[in-house]
């Protein structure tokens, strides 16, 4: 029996008893494991040298049951199969009299360090966990481990980085594993693989439950329960004016209300909001709804519209003349430095995103609720302080131009067609239809959109008003404080999501950079950039590594082109002469691909003959469905028995394909064969 103070010598060959390193005379090697032990700290070291010769450690010498105190150095052993299931391995290699010495050195050290698959241990893993993917195929080629912080060569081997500088720091420029010569670049400053460091976390993440288990609830305050200004809960005292959604929503609105804000939706005053109402700032403007965000300038959703607009003086190039203003859109600046002082633009605008929302609104004829902010100096209609509500305005034209910065910016006429008054006038009634100003710059304008139809929002003659002459929009979005009539809360009914799998979520982490695709045949680039091989041959198709120069009847020296990296500058050209794939990573794809791909057949057996229609409640989709039917019924011929086979067939093989690597004909099918990858990748032909 092994006392508690038996420890074996650690990897430098130090005991880790009494810290020294002993001799060769007093180390002694256990049978089993090959473990070094230091003989004079044993608690019972061998009587003789018989018994030298057929010892076992403490720990192999250990029933299965019996707790085990020495530390091991084969933790990645351990951690895939028992202890009594490696000695029992260990012992049966050992008693195998078709071995010879070197070949069990071989299979122990092959156990030991965790690489012998799990038929040799006769250990089957049921789980098919997610970690147990990665851990067999993407392991430090050094520390034998998970790689923390991972680096990959350009031959496909992946290490963790401390691993790498301390290999590099031998002064040696080869692969640790194969051999093959690593880019000078690249051994000076090594790259972090964000593909791999993403689905590890993520594999780390679901072992350990967090994401299978009760999720986190987060702290949430009614509406009700807020206070009537902003920023006085203790949590916002401590952090200042960071705390944007501290204040009460005043108004029974949806974040994605169009139009004027009128008192049926104002339950505390029962007036709406009036022009020329003004707020202290953009965070009391948002408790009032008039202009929910409180830092961008454009309230809206590409695919739906624009509800409101905040003038605060944000691009030079804006006009503002009251009754109607020309407005720049959003983007066109680096904002990944300081954002506050980075004013200038770098690119030219899109009409895309918030700017997409803006140009939706015109199309439509949609009123766009519009704020004025005392940060706009330019403007002779701006307030002098706080924020203003200056009534709603509609969008007759957008159009693009060159700014004054040089870069082309987007462009928005706004005309007012509110039925109060501006705040600059003394009318005593609102407005009324009037013809567009004359823009000069229409001229060199390109990208021109106008309005064709008639507008959702317009003014009608025979009320003397501006009405919505078509429906508005239905709201997608909750209310903030909607009430039932007896006081309960309402809730709004979402429609619950396609869940996705694990596997799934794991697979779509290995996408190309290129075709957003799971990748085939996968390429890592020495600056740590994951490809299709396939879509990083096509990027470069028709350029050659070199140029001929010539002056005059000289002929000067051949010339390097540069290739640089499809998602940095780094110069690839190197690399393409001769891609590897990344075989590891292969592996991982192929992996995920056959488990998904046994899962949805598994779920599609279950549901084909699981359900037999007993507890099926009808939805609104099958009411929908089952009606369509029933209107087609007429025309339709008989579905015989083998076009309904045919037809679940291809919606088997539909399901699979949606998380299997998109196929092309210029794409190679994906080898399963690791022996049969050399002939199947063809020669990279740029």
């Amino acid at each position: 029996m092994a006392h508690d103070s038996d420890l074996p010598c650690d990897g430098d060959g130090v005991c880790m008893v009494c810290k020294t390193k002993p001799s060769e005379n007093e180390s002694l090697l256990c049978k089993t494991c090959a473990t070094p032990w230091h003989v004079t700290c044993l608690s019972a070291p061998p009587n003789s040298m018989a018994d030298a010769v057929n010892w076992e450690c403490p720990d192999c010498s250990l029933p299965p049951d019996a707790p085990r105190v020495a530390v091991k150095q084969n933790a990645t052993a351990a951690s895939s199969s028992s202890g009594s299931d490696l000695i029992a391995a260990i012992r049966a290699i050992e008693s195998d009299s078709s071995f010879t010495e070197q070949e069990k050195a071989k299979q122990r050290q092959e156990l030991l360090s965790g690489s012998a698959k799990a038929s040799n241990l006769e250990v089957v893993n049921t789980d098919n966990d997610v970690l147990n993917i990665l851990d067999g195929s993407l392991n430090c080629s050094m520390c034998m481990q998970l790689p923390e912080r991972p680096v990959t060569t350009p031959c496909g081997h992946n290490f963790c980085l401390k691993c790498f500088q301390k290999w590099i720091g031998q002064r040696k420029s080869t692969c640790a594993n194969c051999r093959t010569p690593i880019p000078p670049k690249m051994a000076s400053q090594p790259r972090i693989n964000s593909a791999l460091v993403i689905a590890i976390r993520m594999a780390r993440t679901l072992r350990s439950g967090a994401s299978g288990g009760t999720s986190k609830v987060a702290h949430f305050i009614h509406n009700q329960n807020r206070p009537d200004k902003a920023f006085t809960t203790e949590r916002a005292k401590k952090s200042g004016k960071a705390n944007a959604c501290s204040g009460k929503i005043f108004v029974t609105i949806p974040g994605d209300h169009f139009g004027p804000i009128s008192a049926e939706n104002d339950p505390e005053r029962n007036l709406g909001v009036l022009v020329g109402e003004t707020w202290e700032d953009r965070f009391e403007c948002r408790q009032w709804g008039a202009h929910f965000p409180h830092v961008a300038g454009i309230a809206g959703q590409s695919d739906y519209g624009a509800q409101s607009v905040a003038l605060s003086g944000g691009y030079e190039d804006d006009e503002d003349h009251g009754e109607w203003f020309l407005y720049t859109g959003s983007g066109g600046r680096d904002l990944s430095g300081n954002k506050r002082t980075n004013k200038l633009q770098s690119f030219d605008q899109k009409f895309d995103k918030l700017n997409e929302a803006l140009r939706i609104s015109c199309l439509k004829g949609y009123p766009v609720r519009v704020v004025r902010s005392h940060k706009e100096k330019r403007s002779s209609y701006a307030p002098e302080k706080g924020v203003r509500y200056d009534g709603v305005y509609r969008i007759e034209k957008c159009w693009r131009k060159a700014g004054k910065q040089g870069f082309k910016v987007c462009r928005y006429l706004f005309v007012r067609c509110d039925n109060e008054p501006a705040p600059w006038t003394s009318d005593e009634h609102g407005d009324r239809p009037r013809a567009l100003p004359s823009v000069k710059e229409l001229n060199g304008a390109t990208d021109m959109t106008e309005r064709k139809g008639s507008p959702a929002w317009d003014y009608d003659e025979e009320k003397s008003c501006w009405i919505w002459k078509k429906a508005p929009p239905n709201s997608r979005k909750p209310i903030q404080c909607q009430n039932d009539d007896d006081g309960t809360k309402v809730r709004k009914v979402r429609s619950k999501k396609n869940t996705v799998s694990v596997k799934q979520r794991l697979l779509k982490e290995f996408s190309c950079l290129i075709c957003r695709e799971v990748m085939n045949l996968p390429l890592t680039t020495p600056c740590a950039h994951n490809f299709c091989k396939a879509c990083l041959e096509s990027a470069f198709a028709g350029q050659s590594f070199t140029r001929q120069r010539g002056e005059g009847r000289r002929t000067l020296r051949v010339q390097k082109n540069i290739m640089k990296c499809p998602s940095c500058p780094t110069d690839i050209s190197d690399f393409l002469q001769n891609p590897q794939i990344n075989r590891e990573l292969m592996n991982v794809i192929e992996s995920l691909q056959r488990q998904i791909e046994e899962e949805n057949a598994g779920l599609n057996e279950d549901v084909d003959g699981g359900s037999d229609g007993k507890d099926e409640v009808p939805t609104e989709e099958a009411a929908e469905t089952d009606k369509c039917v029933e209107d087609d019924k007429e025309g339709a011929k008989p579905i015989t028995e083998t076009e309904t086979k045919q037809t679940n067939k291809r919606k088997r093989s539909s399901d699979i394909d949606d998380v299997s690597p998109k196929k092309s004909l210029d794409k190679p099918d994906v080898v399963h064969n690791l022996g049969e990858v050399d002939s199947a990748i063809p020669e990279l032909s740029v």
